[in-house]
């Protein structure tokens, strides 16, 4: 038996969060957006369109506390949750919302469409959150290349480009001398204590953080 869990992840798992505890219900919306015309003489036609975007919704709990029913073995601060999907939002670049049950499914890119959340009143701290997801369908444009024949005729091809993902390009900074992680995320981010995320993301151990190499190139999340 596999173990049912819901899993949202940001820029190909370069950040990932396991819901702590899994909800008690996705709802899964599925229409299509057919239009119906009033035609002379036939009277009401209904012409099929393609099907509008899949939507998932779902609410759940950030517990503050230990409880028999939370599934992670590293629980964060219910903030530390909030701050993270509010950070995704703010890119506008799409997730990855990955459930697994036994019964059914689902992997796919997604926008954050709708995220509540409010404190539980006598719950110690405990956050409830409402969440309402829809599928992401990459897309780019293509390129039309016109070439000419040897009759004297053009001829329009179009190219398509690579299959694009749910991935960043890589940000990175040159270590320039008087430079420490937390003055980068400072300078880079926007906010030095970000620092630890730089340090992580590089594999930085505690030891190396005063004694940087200039020159160094560090990758920015």
């Amino acid at each position: 038996m596999r173990v049912y869990g819901v899993e949202l992840s940001f820029n190909n798992k370069a950040e990932v969060l396991q819901l702590p505890v899994n909800p008690s219900s996705i709802e899964v919306s599925e229409s299509g957006q057919s239009k119906t015309y009033d035609i002379s003489g036939i009277g009401e036609i209904n012409v099929i369109k393609d099907r509008k975007l899949t939507e998932y919704s779902f609410s759940g709990l950030f517990p503050a506390q230990w409880y028999p029913f939370v599934t992670v073995d590293n629980l964060l601060h219910p903030v530390e949750y909030i701050k993270l999907i509010e950070k995704w939002m703010t890119t506008k670049r799409p997730i990855r919302f990955i459930l697994t049950s036994d019964t059914y499914d689902i992997n796919t890119p997604v926008s954050i469409e709708s995220f509540q959340w409010s404190e539980t009143a006598g719950g110690g701290g405990d956050i409830e959150y409402s969440l309402q997801l829809k599928k992401y369908v990459f897309y780019s444009a293509k390129r039309i290349v016109t070439e000419t024949t040897s009759g004297g005729g053009t001829v329009k091809k179009t190219s398509t480009p690579a299959r694009p993902n749910d991935k960043q390009q890589a940000k990175t900074y040159k270590l320039v001398a008087g430079d420490s992680l937390w003055s980068v995320a400072k300078k880079q981010l926007g906010n030095g204590n970000r620092w630890k995320e730089i340090q992580k993301l590089n594999s930085i151990k505690d030891a190396e953080l005063k004694k940087l190499s200039i020159g160094r190139v560090l990758k920015l999340p």
